[in-house]
């Protein structure tokens, strides 16, 4: 029978024609045959199973066994004998080099047949060694998934005590040396279900011996944490985890981060790969066991492997959100890594020029797992936004993106950020915060944040950045007496000098910290620049004259010694006059009171009173001195007594209307007119300074030099009267300060809530601003009129013009919270103080001072370009980041002309600033130092970069998404599926 089977299944006959005479001989086999027969025809099986060369041959092997299993056991056991296999198992079956591949899927077809045979325990044994030594030589996916379908099915054969233990270790071991070799999605698929297979028998083997956990975990540690390995181990290992018991977590992480013998480089290895692990799509709780690890090592402060790890991997598990299999592990991990990483911008930073796609991408794909994501993802980039404001031009693009969608509330944001802080303790990351590899761009140099010091580090670059002020405080001499000013030497001269991209301000901050601020809390940017400001002003008051080596060189005229002599520094730079004057509407007794100022603090007119908009002018009626007309019935007194005047007289001559305005440029032989309706800053079209429903600092300080009547509570005391009175107060500048220092006061008391609330009105901020100061009649005739606009006969103001030059920015809700940055540009003459300008200032030619000189932003350590356009938009972008302070220089004039002449004969003489002897050295040595730190930090990151597993390029993702745009069905980023091509991409 055996040889018609075979001549059957040779014979070129169809298939339907053999199946029939197949069918014949298999129903003949069913019938009592003697031994020799069922031999001959098992052998004809066997052969035809394990070497057919087309399936139909193996499907007819195949059938023929279970007919004589089923119907001729004894003579099936005699021939399924221990010897037998183990011949099968140890050599193969087959002529030499073309061995069959179907042995295993053989024994698991005959095993079925002798379970309850006396020789099935002899079977079993052989089985649980020879399945050792199999995976022992580490067999394809597919022998091993043919190994673990052979075990599931007869769990008997699976190997027991120490060995049971070993066998789970070289199955992890196989796993981790799996490769799809082709990149077919049929070939994917199958591969990614021999995985399953494989990890499944791992998973039954542990429900049964949990005591083999633990071991295999071990081995599973040790496999992705080793650095000898020339490949990297497969992702497939992620197929393991998923069957780890989560109440297991805790103890194995605790384990491995507190143990000694794992090496800073093994363990960030392992985390890399570990982190790898989120494309693998078939696996569940990894993102779980991920975020782990990373918080077991937060809990032993391996905050460098922390931060290797997240910035060497968070582009490619943000790419991995493309993908709608894996995106909800890899936004968990995502989220984890970016709220925890807290110290330093830098994580986020590097997603920035991706999320826009990302979120176009989403969009598209219209699916409730891109709906979700796109929500949580937003939540995500508006507690970065919060945690490292200040970058507006990096974030525009990104906020445009997401502006559509949710954006939490701050106490969300704060929750957020507190439970997966690293660390509560700040001071514990203090060694780890931005290392930039070089020095800005721009040449500038940051300061280090101490800890909410912000607030110092914007007032000091905008301090810096007053170059006047600059210069002379690094021609400060040596032995001056002033350690504080010299304190503040020092740091300019660094952050002139140094070749570090950042310096810290410790010392200086150590000297210049106001006694009443809580340490490590966020303090008002505005009370510590008046506190330094006054305390460098009393310190050279008490008689130490920075100004004294100009004396004893002679390098000032007498006159001007004389007059200047008798200043300090901060006066001469930022201090200015102003008359405060009150007049009794009773007896129109007026009383005065001249007081200098280093600042002006301009207070938000109420909601109620009419503002112009950016070009509201103030007319001088509103701020000048008049005399008044007294009412014919003072209680029928309704309008400002201010405006109601006699009759000019000749000592006081009526004043014309002088605005406080914004600037325009004009063509050249245009005069600027002051009283002009549409004076702005640049052009109405473009500007957006010339927007109708925000406040200016023109409206701001309008509303400062405006009457304010005393009435009610507020009566005045008049002295001539004997009484209290209602009564008219006005302000009135007499000097106008070289720098001119605005506060915006955003922060008021509520009693409602007990804290200081912010007020977000945007304010516009010219880049030209045009003061009034009052002059006596007497110095309106003199000469030195550069940079003002000479007055009307008679007039008794003047129209002084200021160059924007700083704007410090609060980024928060509150001045016990938020983020302060600066804006800062360089002002310097660029027309000599004596040249003649024919009566009247020619502001054509100085549109380079106002847009050409170049913006820089100053955010801590990060110093970058920026320009007009973004200090003028920041907050239309981002609502909390407001204007708080302002700095404006003063142009060449009749006040400012002696300093102005001053400065510029010193820097003619000496160049730039010669630093003493000591700050050289100590710049220079600092130097030299930081080149050695730069060597020694660039050997030690190299080794630890070198230890970071290799992955495939992150952008690959991106730039797949985009050409694939036309892909639909399987797993492309749009449909779950899709191209082979993304398919293999995204698993390998």
């Amino acid at each position: 029978m055996d040889k018609i089977l075979e001549a059957v299944v040779m014979s070129s006959y169809p298939n339907n024609v053999k199946q029939g005479l197949v069918r014949r001989v298999i129903e003949a086999a069913k019938q009592p045959m003697d031994s020799e027969q069922c031999w001959s025809m098992l052998e004809l099986s066997t052969k035809l199973y394990l070497t057919g060369d087309t399936k139909y041959k193996r499907e007819i092997g195949k059938e023929v066994l279970e007919v004589y299993g089923h119907y001729h056991p004894e003579e099936f056991e005699e021939f399924f004998n221990v010897r037998f296999l183990l011949s099968l198992l140890q050599e193969g079956y087959g002529p030499l080099g073309k061995r069959s591949h179907y042995v295993l899927d053989y024994i698991q077809l005959g095993l079925q047949f002798v379970l309850e045979s006396p020789s099935a325990n002899s079977i079993f044994s052989l089985l649980r060694i020879e399945v050792l030594r199999k995976v022992c030589e580490r067999p394809s996916p597919k022998q091993c998934a043919k190994i673990s379908k052979l075990l599931t099915q007869h769990p008997q054969c699976i190997p027991m005590g120490k060995h049971q233990v070993l066998f789970c270790q070289q199955l992890i071991r196989c796993i981790g040396q799996f490769q799809c070799v082709s990149e077919g999605e049929e070939a994917i698929m199958e591969f990614l279900e021999q995985v399953n297979k494989v990890s499944g028998l791992l998973q039954r083997i542990w429900r049964t011996q949990t005591s083999a956990i633990l071991p295999s975990l071990k081995e599973l540690f040790t496999i992705i944490s080793s650095t000898e390995e020339q490949e990297a181990p497969s992702n497939a290992l992620a197929s393991v985890v998923q069957f780890v018991p989560l109440e297991l977590m805790d103890g194995v992480i605790r384990n491995l981060t507190n143990d000694d013998s794992i090496t800073d480089v093994q363990m960030m290895t392992a985390i890399g790969r570990m982190i790898d692990w989120v494309s693998w799509p078939l696996g569940k709780h990894i993102d779980k066991w991920i975020i782990a690890l990373l918080k077991g090592l937060a809990a032993v402060k391996k905050f460098s492997i922390l931060i290797e790890v997240t910035l060497s991997k968070i582009e490619k598990v943000f790419s991995k959100l493309l993908y709608p299999i894996v995106r909800e592990g890899a936004l968990s991990v995502l989220q984890y890594m970016l709220l925890s990483f807290q110290h330093s911008h830098e994580a986020f930073h590097l997603l920035l020029p991706h999320i826009p796609r990302l979120v176009a991408s989403l969009k598209k794909e219209d699916s409730n797992s891109a709906t979700s994501s796109l929500e949580q993802l937003a939540e995500l980039i508006h507690c970065m936004f919060f945690r490292f404001s200040g970058f507006p031009d990096l974030y525009e693009p990104v906020l445009e993106a997401v502006k559509a969608l949710p954006v939490p509330n701050e106490d969300r944001i704060k929750h957020l950020l507190g439970q997966n802080a690293w660390t509560s303790q700040k001071n514990e990351l203090a060694c780890f915060y931005p290392r930039l590899a070089s020095k800005s761009e721009t040449g500038k140099i940051g300061l280090i944040n101490l800890g909410n010091t912000c607030y110092m580090n914007s007032i000091i670059q905008s301090l810096f950045m007053a170059s006047d002020f600059r210069h002379s405080v690094l021609n400060l001499t040596e032995g001056n007496s002033q350690p504080l000013m010299t304190k503040l030497q020092w740091l300019f001269a660094f952050l002139e000098h140094s070749q570090r991209p950042a310096i810290s301000p410790e010392s200086f901050l150590s000297a210049s910290w106001p006694p009443w601020f809580t340490p490590g809390a966020q303090q008002d940017c505005s009370e510590y620049l008046k506190y330094l400001l006054d305390r460098l002003h009393e310190e050279e008051k008490t008689g130490k004259r920075i100004y004294q080596k100009l004396k004893e060189s002679s390098l000032m005229s007498q006159s001007v010694e004389h007059h200047y002599l008798n200043k300090t520094l901060i006066e001469k730079m930022f201090g200015g006059k102003m008359m405060t004057k009150i007049r009794c509407l009773k007896c129109l007794n007026v009383s005065s009171r001249e007081e200098a100022f280093t600042d002006l603090s301009l207070a938000f007119p109420p909601s109620d009173r009419h503002i112009r908009g950016s070009t509201s002018v103030l007319p001088v009626e509103e701020i000048g001195p008049q005399l008044i007309e007294p009412p014919e019935n003072p209680s029928q007194l309704t309008g400002s007594p201010w405006i109601r005047r006699k009759a000019p007289m000749a000592r006081e001559p009526a004043a014309p209307p002088m605005p406080v305005e914004t600037l325009g440029f004009q063509e050249p032989g245009e005069a600027a007119n002051p009283l002009s309706g549409n004076a702005i800053g640049v052009d109405a079209a473009k500007d957006p300074l010339s927007a109708k429903d925000s406040r200016s600092v023109p409206d701001l300080i309008n509303y400062f030099l405006s009457p304010e009547r005393l009435t009610a509570e507020n009566k005045y005391h008049c002295e001539k009267c004997a009484s209290l009175q209602d009564a008219e107060k006005v302000a009135e500048l007499t000097e106008g300060p070289h720098y001119l220092i605005l506060t915006l006061l955003r922060f008021s008391f509520d009693p409602r809530t007990m804290k200081r609330k912010k007020i977000l009105d945007n304010v516009s901020i010219p880049v030209v601003l045009k003061l009034p100061i009052l002059v006596a009649p007497e110095e309106s005739k003199e000469v030195c009129w550069h940079g003002k606009d000479r007055a009307a006969p008679g007039s008794g103001f003047m129209s002084v013009v200021y160059d924007l030059c700083s704007v410090v920015v609060h980024s928060g809700i509150s001045s016990e919270s938020g983020h302060y940055y600066c804006y800062s540009r360089e002002c310097t003459d660029t027309v000599p103080c004596g040249q003649p300008r024919d009566g009247a200032p020619k502001l054509a030619s100085d549109k380079q001072l106002d847009f050409e000189i170049q913006w820089y932003l100053f955010n801590d350590t990060r110093v970058s370009f920026s320009s007009f356009e973004s200090v003028s938009n920041v907050t239309s972008f981002f609502p909390k980041d407001t204007a708080y302070v302002l700095f404006y220089r003063q142009r060449p004039g009749r006040q400012s002309c002696l300093l102005h002449e001053a400065l510029a004969e010193a820097g003619r003489l000496h160049g730039e600033p010669s630093l003493h002897k000591d700050l050289m050295e100590a710049i220079s040595k600092d130097n030299i130092l930081y080149l050695q730190e730069q060597e020694k930090e660039a050997r030690n990151r190299a080794a630890y970069i070198s230890a970071l597993p290799k992955s495939p390029l992150w952008w690959r993702d991106f730039d797949r998404d985009k050409d694939d745009d036309n892909s639909s069905g399987g797993c492309s980023p749009a449909a779950g599926g899709g191209g082979s091509g993304s398919f293999h991409g995204l698993v390998f």
